[in-house]
C-alpha cells in the first residue's frame, strides 16, 4: 500500500512552517539592528577619536609655545634702607 501526502496540510506542519518564517524574520531584524548599532559604535569612536586627536594638538601647540615664549624676569624685593 503506497502513502499519498494529504492535499491539505496538517495543522501541525502549518504552524512548523509559521515558526520556522517567524524565526527566520526574527533573526533578519536582530542582524539589522546588530549592524545599525554597529554602525554607531563607529561613528562614535571616529567623533571620540577626533576630539582626543585635536586636545592633544592644542596641548602640543601650548608645550611648543611655552617652550619658545622667554621667561620674564623676576623682580627683585627691594632691601629696606
Amino acid at each position: 500500500m503506497v502513502r499519498r501526502k494529504p492535499t491539505e496540510p496538517s495543522p501541525e506542519s502549518v504552524a512548523r512552517v509559521n515558526r520556522k518564517r517567524t524565526a527566520v524574520e526574527d533573526g533578519l531584524q536582530a542582524m539589522a539592528h546588530f549592524e545599525r548599532e554597529a554602525v554607531a559604535v563607529r561613528k562614535n569612536m571616529d567623533r571620540l577619536r577626533a576630539l582626543r586627536e585635536a586636545r592633544e594638538a592644542e596641548a602640543a601647540a601650548h608645550e611648543t609655545a611655552a617652550v619658545s615664549a622667554p621667561a620674564k624676569a623676576k623682580r627683585k624685593a627691594r632691601v629696606p634702607a
